[in-house]
C-alpha cells in the first residue's frame, strides 16, 4: 500500500534548524556565598563557532538530536506538609503556593503526589475505612478534608491541572500479615481484591473533590521494612498483584490511568524491571517505572546508570523519579549549600538517563523537619518556623527552581555534553521553541565556558559552586 504524499513529505523534511548566530540569551544564577537566587545574572550574544581547543572548557548542545518529552517536576504534599502549611497567615500561605506554583512568582511547579492514607510524614497512623472492614463500607476521606485537601486545591488552582499521583504506605493493618501498618508485613493473599478496591475508592473520592487523578503507584519503597507504614513486595509478588488484581481493577473502574511500578531506590529498578516488564500480562497494565535517591543509604555513590539501562531495555516505559529528600534534620544546615547541589546533580543526571517527570518529596516542614510520627525528621526545600510564623528557602528550592520555572511539561530533552568534569548540564527544548541549558559547576572556582549550539557560540562565566539557566 502506498504511504500518503503528505505523509512522504512529512517523513523527508529534515531536522528543524536550530541556529543561534546574531542571537543572544538570559542568564539566570544561584551561587554560593553571594545575593544570587534565581536571578537574571546577564545576556550573552552568540556568534558563529568554530573547532573549540582542548583547553577550552565546553558544553556542547545538539538541538537535531532530541529525547524524552517532560511529564513534570514538583513535589509531595504530604499531610505534614499540609499541616504546617495550615499554620501560616493567609498571606504567609498565598506567598508560599506562590513560591511553589506560580509560573510567573515562584518556580512553577507541574507535577504533585501524595499519599494514599497515613505515611511517616503524618501526625499519626490512619486509614479511611473501620479496621476490618473489607468490603469497604465505611471508606470516606474525611480525615483528608481538614488540611490535605485544601493545600492540594491550592495548588491546583495556581499551577492548573497539573499531573497528579497517588502512593500508598502500606495496607490497613488487618489486610497485612504482620497486622499493623508498620514495620514491612506483606499483604494476605485473600485482601488482594480488597486492597485493589481501596486504590479506586480513593482515586473516585478525590475526583468527587474536583481533584482530577493522573496516576497511583502500587507500593512506595516495597523493598524496605520500615518502623514507619510500610509493606513489602518481591519483584514476583508486585507483578503478580498488578497482573491479577490491581491493573484490571483499576482499568475497568477508572479506564486510563498511569500505574508506576517499583517506587523505590535505583539499585534493584532493573530486576524489577525485568520482572514486570517481561511478563506481557503484567507489563500491559504498567506506564512506567519510579524510582527513588537513597540507594545511597549505603554509603556508595548514586547509580544514575541503572536508570539510563531501563531506558534502553524497555523504550517504550516511561522513567519518573517520585521521591527524594534530604535526610537527618539539622536547623544548622538550611543553607548547607551542599544540599542544594545534591538536587542539581541528581536531577541533571535523571533527566540525561531518560526520566520523564521528578518528583520532590515533602513540600513543607517545620522547624523540626517534621511531623513525622516515627521521628524520622528531614528537610524540606522550604520549612516555616511555627513559632515565628517566617518561611525559610534553603538552597534546595532554588536549585529546583532553575529546571522547574524554565523546562515546561511538553519540553523535549535535547543531546548535552560537557567536555570537563567539573561541570554538569542538561538541556531541553520547550514547546514554544525556546531553549533551556542548565549548567551546573560544583568546583570551588569560577569557569569560564563556552556554550556552543549547533554552528553557534557564546561565553558564559559561572560562579563556583554554582547553577545556571541559560535560555534562548
Amino acid at each position: 500500500m502506498k504511504k500518503p504524499i503528505l505523509l512522504l513529505m512529512l517523513s523527508a523534511l529534515p531536522a528543524i534548524a536550530f541556529s543561534q548566530v546574531g542571537k543572544s540569551a538570559t542568564v539566570y544564577t544561584t551561587a554560593e556565598n553571594t545575593n544570587m537566587r534565581l536571578a537574571k545574572s546577564g545576556e550573552v550574544s552568540f556568534g558563529p563557532s568554530k573547532q573549540p581547543l582542548e583547553t577550552e572548557i565546553c558544553v556542547f548542545v545538539e538541538p537535531k538530536k532530541t529525547f524524552q518529552s517532560l511529564l513534570g517536576i514538583g513535589g509531595a504534599i504530604t499531610d505534614a506538609s499540609a499541616e504546617v502549611f495550615a499554620k501560616l497567615s493567609p498571606d504567609k500561605q498565598k506567598e508560599f503556593v506562590d513560591a511553589y506554583y506560580s509560573k510567573e512568582n515562584g518556580i512553577g511547579y507541574s507535577l504533585i503526589r501524595t499519599n494514599i492514607h497515613s505515611c511517616d510524614f503524618s501526625s499519626g497512623s490512619y486509614t479511611y475505612i473501620k479496621e476490618g472492614d473489607k468490603e469497604l463500607k465505611t471508606f470516606n476521606i474525611d480525615h483528608d478534608r481538614k488540611y490535605r485537601l485544601p493545600l492540594i486545591k491550592k495548588a491546583l488552582a495556581t499551577a492548573g491541572n497539573v499531573p497528579l499521583y497517588v502512593s500508598p504506605w502500606s495496607p490497613p493493618a488487618f489486610m497485612k500479615d504482620n497486622k499493623t501498618m508498620l514495620k514491612g508485613g506483606k499483604l494476605l493473599p485473600e485482601y488482594m481484591q480488597p486492597w485493589a478496591n481501596y486504590y479506586v475508592k480513593y482515586i473516585q473520592a478525590l475526583e468527587k473533590e474536583g481533584v482530577p487523578v493522573w496516576g497511583l503507584s502500587v507500593q512506595n519503597e516495597p523493598m524496605a521494612t520500615q518502623i514507619w507504614e510500610s509493606c513489602i513486595f518481591t519483584a514476583e509478588e508486585e507483578r503478580d498483584f498488578l497482573k491479577n488484581f490491581l491493573g484490571p481493577t483499576i482499568k475497568k473502574q477508572l479506564g486510563d490511568k498511569k500505574i508506576i511500578v517499583w517506587d523505590h531506590n535505583r539499585d534493584l529498578m532493573n530486576y524489577r524491571a525485568n520482572v514486570i516488564f517481561n511478563d506481557p500480562e503484567a507489563s500491559q497494565y504498567a506506564w512506567g517505572m519510579g524510582f527513588h535517591w537513597y540507594e545511597t543509604w549505603t554509603t556508595y555513590q548514586p547509580l544514575f546508570n541503572n536508570v539510563q539501562k531501563v531506558a534502553e531495555a524497555y523504550p517504550d516505559k516511561k522513567l519518573i523519579f517520585t521521591e527524594g529528600c534530604v535526610e537527618k534534620f539539622d536547623a544548622a544546615k538550611y543553607q548547607f549549600w551542599a544540599n542544594g547541589e545534591r538536587y542539581g546533580l541528581q536531577m541533571i543526571n535523571d533527566f540525561n538517563n531518560g526520566t520523564v517527570g521528578w518528583t520532590d518529596w515533602n513540600i513543607l516542614l517545620d522547624e523540626k523537619g517534621g511531623p513525622n510520627h516515627v521521628g524520622n525528621f528531614c528537610f524540606a526545600p522550604i520549612h516555616v518556623d511555627t513559632k515565628s510564623g517566617d518561611i525559610i528557602y534553603t538552597p534546595s528550592y532554588y536549585y529546583i527552581g532553575h529546571f522547574s520555572k524554565f523546562i515546561r511539561p511538553e519540553a523535549k530533552r535535547v543531546s548535552t555534553v560537557v567536555s570537563r568534569s567539573n561541570l554538569s548540564s542538561t538541556s531541553f527544548r520547550n514547546a514554544d521553541g525556546k531553549m533551556v541549558t542548565v549548567v551546573m559547576n560544583q568546583s570551588d572556582a569560577k569557569v569560564t565556558y563556552n556554550l556552543i549550539v549547533e554552528n553557534s557560540k557564546t561565553v558564559v562565566e559561572i560562579p563556583a559552586h554554582a547553577i545556571q539557566t541559560i535560555v534562548y
